[in-house]
């Protein structure tokens, strides 16, 4: 599957990259000028379906742009199962908080798709920053967009059934991957199996399959071809309110 790119059309529309700052990467949220000059040195790099990117605990010497393909930002429980964490496609920036701060990975990344990207030292980053010290104030207010962000999660994982967790998780895909399928229909448009939905929403795979098929019955979503298509945003989102 390929990105869709500029011909998607999202389920709300266009957005401010700094009003939506929460639900997206830190770095991805820079105005367009900053961005671009930021990578304009990067290092391109290839990787394979299924090729880490990089583990928990590595050390952070750097971040990367998703130029094409499709990454997953994983933990593993001391068990072994997975926990996934998010889905990242082109435009996004994954590794940044190390890069930042200098402390190890906090997560895995694990390519989905075969993926281009764009590799910056923590190094040129710095040098960056010395030269643009206006990059601090936008880096500040995504910080506090992200904290807030981590807040309704944290809200959300300890309040919400099995339900509501997983109605979040497919609106969040949704935002990201969206396309519009006309008569109110968004398909998501990304090849995302119901292992990846309960890995993703932190439940039984098993509950997240009893869900889809009742959601499935009642007409809430379908399957439109190999991927996921809401048919009714409205009662997706009482699902997943507080």
């Amino acid at each position: 599957m390929s990105w869709v790119g500029s011909a998607v059309k999202t389920m709300d529309g266009p957005k401010s990259p700094l009003n939506d700052a929460s639900k997206i990467p830190l770095l991805w949220g820079l105005p367009e000028h900053l961005s671009r000059d930021l990578f304009k040195s990067a290092t391109p790099i290839r990787v394979r379906v299924d090729q880490v990117l990089f583990h928990a605990g590595d050390a952070g010497d750097g971040c990367y742009r998703v130029d094409n393909g499709l990454l997953k930002v994983t933990m593993l429980s001391p068990s072994g199962s997975e926990r996934i964490l998010a889905f990242f496609g082109p435009g996004a920036v994954v590794g940044e908080l190390s890069m930042i701060d200098g402390l190890m990975r906090s997560a895995s990344v694990v390519a989905v798709r075969p993926a281009a990207l764009s590799f910056l030292s923590r190094s040129a980053f710095k040098i960056f920053a010395k030269e643009h010290p206006e990059l601090y104030e936008y880096l500040v207010m995504l910080l506090s967009a992200r904290l807030r962000e981590a807040d309704a999660v944290i809200a959300a994982g300890s309040f919400l059934p099995d339900k509501g967790r997983l109605a979040c998780t497919l609106l969040e895909l949704a935002d990201k991957f969206g396309q519009d399928a006309g008569n109110g229909r968004t398909v998501i448009r990304q090849k995302i199996g119901q292992n990846d939905l309960a890995a993703m929403t932190g439940i039984a795979r098993e509950s997240a399959t009893r869900i889809i098929d009742d959601w499935q019955r009642c007409k809430i979503i379908s399957r439109f071809s190999v991927y996921y298509c809401i048919e009714n945003k409205d009662q997706l989102q009482r699902e997943a309110e507080l």
